[in-house]
């Protein structure tokens, strides 16, 4: 499979490197030499170095025979232009494009977008992710992190592990026996900073941070039993009325369960757009830092905080007032990742990084067929990787018990047929069986081996 992806930002790169992984031909484009010298010393990836928007680089890059190209430039516009481009004058089968602009995903996601007009076989909106990803951590308000697996039937949550945890100082191994209906299994623990996969003989403590899977309808239960809450949100203030915040409050006034919000926007013109197009939420003009601010926006009496501008530090600083000023949860979005080991010392409660979202969602739109998912654990320390099993895979036949997986590696979830089962020694892996694996970074590889990995594209 031959891929262009032009941009060697953070999402670029991180797509490059899930791609040349699994052995897929790759060329990096960029306008920036250093972005692609930085991609090519780190990667099994050529580089061109040029604007991907003129036809002679992506020649260059080998377009006349790829079969996808991926546009995640910084430009909305330069990203459509290659995609035109790469349909008009190259007939690239597979075209995927990164946008922003608001105008622009109105006009293509209504009746007016036309696809011989605009050739974009899949629009990827960073903001609609990131609205999306927010909306799943104010469903588990509880989790500093959600992802769901397995067709929605699983869910991933990141707990931090309190003093009054009912399981703290247990084995893990007796976790089934004390709940042996429960489907939950623990597939990650971070212990001051570093994270590992644990083992069946080893307990739990507080301050933990654990990556546990669980059936979607167990969801409650296992909130519970690790001592967090599973009461819903009513009342979120939403600091930052941009795309993110806009689409957030959109959404909650279309919840059948209301939840009544507030947005804070510094920028007048912004707020007064936001103003404009929710009916049901109010919309405050300042800056979400202000205490008096915060106080017309009832945060005292809010049950949570989204803090979603476009500044770290604000998002931070804000999330810490908020909490300052009584508001039990703080949920901000986090461009770098250096910042999110500030989570706990800050007591942010959980936070969304737009990055990992977005190559997330890039990487669930390509994959068909037996990678169907790949999920970024914290820094890229660890990824959940959700497969079919091939006849040909090692693992095919055997039970858990009897493979030799690497010591970071953990199945949180198997679905056989049409049944989800909680993995067990004695489950037997098959074939057409869906795994969702949990694996440390420096482990992903021998996964692939074992999993025989065959990536398919649309």
């Amino acid at each position: 499979m031959k891929v262009i992806i032009c941009g060697a930002g953070q999402v670029g790169w991180q797509i490059a490197r899930h791609l040349s992984r699994e052995k897929n031909d790759v060329t990096v484009v960029d306008s920036n030499p250093e972005l692609v010298r930085r991609a090519t010393d780190t990667l099994d990836v050529q580089g061109i170095a040029g604007s991907a928007s003129y036809p002679d680089i992506l020649t260059r890059a080998g377009a006349r025979d790829a079969d996808m190209i991926i546009a995640a430039t910084y430009s909305d516009e330069v990203n459509m232009v290659i995609c035109q481009i790469a349909h008009s004058v190259f007939a690239i089968p597979r075209k995927i494009a990164r946008l922003r602009s608001q105008s622009y995903l109105d006009a293509i996601y209504s009746d007016l977008y036309r696809r011989d007009h605009m050739p974009i076989d899949v629009v990827i909106s960073p903001e609609r992710e990131v609205a999306k990803a927010a909306l799943k951590r104010l469903s588990a308000p509880s989790a500093f992190d959600r992802e769901s697996f397995l067709d929605g039937q699983v869910d991933m949550l990141g707990i931090v592990l309190d003093e009054d945890c009912p399981v703290l100082n247990t084995p893990l191994r007796q976790l089934t026996d004390l709940f042996s209906t429960l489907s939950a299994t623990v597939v990650g623990v971070r212990r001051e900073g570093a994270l590992f996969a644990p083992e069946a003989g080893d307990q739990l403590f507080a301050g933990d941070e654990i990556y546990v899977f669980t059936l979607k309808e167990d969801l409650a239960r296992t909130l519970d039993i690790f001592g967090k809450s599973s009461s819903k949100q009513e009342r979120v203030v939403i600091v930052g009325g941009g795309n993110v915040g806009l689409a957030v409050a959109h959404a909650l006034e279309n919840e059948k369960n209301r939840i009544r919000a507030r947005v804070i926007e510094m920028n007048r013109e912004v707020a007064e757009v936001a103003a404009d197009e929710l009916e049901r939420t109010i919309v405050l003009n300042g800056d979400g830092m202000n205490a008096d601010l915060l106080a017309e926006a009832n945060i005292s009496a809010a049950d949570a905080i989204l803090a979603v501008t476009d500044d770290d530090k604000v998002n931070l600083l804000t999330s810490v007032r908020a909490k300052a000023e009584g508001c039990p949860m703080a949920i901000c979005l986090i461009n770098d990742p250096t910042l999110t080991s500030l989570m706990q010392p800050l007591n942010i409660d959980a936070y969304i990084n737009p990055r990992i979202t977005t190559v997330s969602s890039i990487l669930r739109h390509i994959r068909h067929g037996r990678v169907r998912e790949i999920y970024s654990i914290g820094n890229a320390e660890a990824e959940v990787i959700e497969a079919q099993v091939l006849s040909t895979s090692p693992i095919c036949g055997h039970n858990i018990r009897d493979i030799d997986f690497p010591e970071g590696v953990l199945i949180g979830a198997l679905r056989k047929g049409n049944k989800i089962l909680r993995p067990t020694g004695g489950t037997r892996i098959d074939e057409g069986d869906v795994i969702a694996m949990f694996a440390m970074a420096g482990d992903v590889s021998e996964v692939e081996r074992l999993l025989q990995v065959s990536v398919d594209f649309f």
